[in-house]
Order: structure tokens, then sequence, then C-alpha cells
């Protein structure tokens, strides 16, 4: 091992010690100092840094300043061993976030989709993927939410799931409809009958009795969208799991807006529902989705002072 692959282990090892999960920074930091070693390089500099940060070709820039976001984060712990450690500048490689027009997925498409798991083969398999996708749609979890949950998070008691692995570390109880409940508890049946000792506590499983893993789940996902017939509605608005959770947040908006509802004061309930640390994030659905638009005018429209 040399001195700086050392240098990462050490620095992982301290930032893991103060509760940070550093998701990725592991083969992103191996890489780099391959890269350094490639180059005849013992310490770190910017115009190393730079160059292996815009290395891939045909990406999004803001993925360079990720990259060179995870070795200026090593640079400043490499700082305080190697004093010749320079240290990127910040405003390096700007970038933006551009997100993607959310694939608002329609009761009909969701039937659709529905339908396309439940035609998977072998019957463990179509029964999953079933329950995977109607448990996005009715909760708004994240995939890696969803696959993370154990049997033990399914509360019958409190009809609650328990989300113990959220975004950052976070955990929340979502409350269940009693249609949704009896959906999980029927699929939980199911993998039992199917698969009496399972090899994990996973909640989902595989037909293994493993649990899912995401590099499986969305091609398995892709060929349920084919079945169903769902194309993209544009360069930026092609369909995703993660759209499951768009569809939900919206469709709740719009519900609050048609009743007549004090959305402000609600919205952040939805934030807690969500997940989302920044209220600013559940904010971002009312200019992100149209159909909202009209919903959000109208309402202008009639407040006291309102031009005609």
């Amino acid at each position: 091992m040399s001195r700086l692959d050392a240098a990462v282990e050490d620095y992982l090892t301290l930032r893991h010690g103060l509760g940070f999960t550093l998701k990725g920074a592991r083969p992103l930091l191996a890489d780099f100092t391959a890269f350094l070693d490639r180059h005849g390089a013992e310490t770190i500099t910017t115009d190393l840094a730079v160059a292996w940060a815009t290395a891939p070709t045909g990406v999004d820039p803001l993925w360079w300043r990720q990259r060179l976001g995870t070795v200026r984060e090593f640079a400043r712990y490499l700082a305080t061993i190697n004093p010749h450690t320079q240290i990127p500048p910040v405003d390096l490689l700007p970038a933006r976030h551009n997100r993607r027009t959310p694939y608002l997925y329609t009761e009909a498409e969701i039937t659709a989709l529905m339908a396309a798991g439940q035609a998977l083969s072998p019957p463990l398999r179509a029964a999953t993927y079933t329950t995977l996708v109607g448990l996005l749609m009715v909760t708004g979890l994240r995939l890696g939410e969803a696959i993370a949950l154990d049997r033990g998070d399914l509360k019958t008691d409190t009809s609650t799931l328990i989300v113990r692995h959220g975004k950052n570390g976070r955990s929340r109880e979502i409350p269940l409809h009693p249609t949704s409940l009896q959906a999980l508890l029927e699929y939980r049946a199911t993998a039992k009958r199917v698969i009496p000792q399972p090899v994990s506590p996973s909640l989902l499983v595989s037909t293994r009795g493993t649990r899912l893993c995401q590099s499986a789940v969305h091609p398995t996902f892709q060929v349920m969208l084919t079945q169903a017939g769902l194309q993209p509605r544009g360069t930026r608005c092609h369909p995703r799991l993660h759209d499951a959770r768009h569809s939900l947040a919206v469709q709740a908006l719009i519900h609050w807006y048609d009743d007549g509802a004090d959305v402000d004061a609600k919205l952040p309930l939805l934030s807690a529902f969500l997940g989302h640390a920044n209220p600013a994030s559940t904010y971002w659905y009312l200019q992100a989705a149209p159909e909202l638009f009209s919903r959000v005018a109208d309402r202008l429209d009639h407040l006291p002072g309102a031009s005609s």
C-alpha cells in the first residue's frame, strides 16, 4: 500500500468516525491515487486534481465538479500531514445541477406497470416487483430506502413503516393506508411460503431470498416499462422509479389546491413524509410540475387585491 493509499484509509476512517457516510468516496479516491502514481506525484497538486476530475468524457460537468470536490476534501485532510499538498480552490469547475423534468405517472400508467410486474417470472419475482412499485407509488420512498426495509420495519399494530436508512442517515415513520398494509402483509406471507428461511431480513427479497440490489432492480424496471408501453415525454423526461416519489408529491399538492387547503401550512408535513431535510426540496415541486401551474395561478387570481 502506497503512502497516499494509506492516507486515504486514515481519512475515510476519520470521517466515518465523525458520522459521515462519504458514499462513493473510496473508489473515487482509489482511482485518484492511482492516477497520481502513474504521474509520479507523491502529493496532490491542483493541476493534477483538475486533470483527473475532468478525465471522463461525455458527462455532465456537474460530475467533474463532484469528483473534484471529493479530492478537495481529501486534500484538506492531507494538508495537515503534508504541507506541500495543494487544495483545489472551490471556484474551479463551476457547474449547476439541472434536475430532470419529473415523469408524473397517470393512474392508467401505474395500472399498466403493476400488470407488467405481475407478468414477470417466476412468481416470487413478480410479487416482489409488483409490491416494490406499488410501495414506491403510495409512500414516496426513495428506492434505496425501500430495498433497505427489513420485515421488522413493517409495524402492524400502528400500520406504519419505519424507514431506518433514509438519506443522510435520517429515519422517519410512514403511515400506511389499510390497503397498503394488507398488500405488504400478503407479500410477506408469499415470500415466506416460497422461501421459509430467507438469508436476509429484508422485506423485499430476490428469488434467492437475498436483499434486492439497485443494479438488478433498474434493468427489471426497464423490462416493465417496455411491457407497459411507457415512453419518454421529451429528452429530459424519462420514466424512472424515482418519479413515483415525484408523482406522489405532485398529486398531494394538486389535491390540496383543489380542496382549497392552506398549502403553505401543509408543505412541512409533505417534507416530513418524503424525508426532505430542507423544505426547499419540497417547494421545488411547485415549479417543476406544469400540472400545478393552473392551480397556483387560479389561487393567486382569487387573492384580495389581485387584478382581474
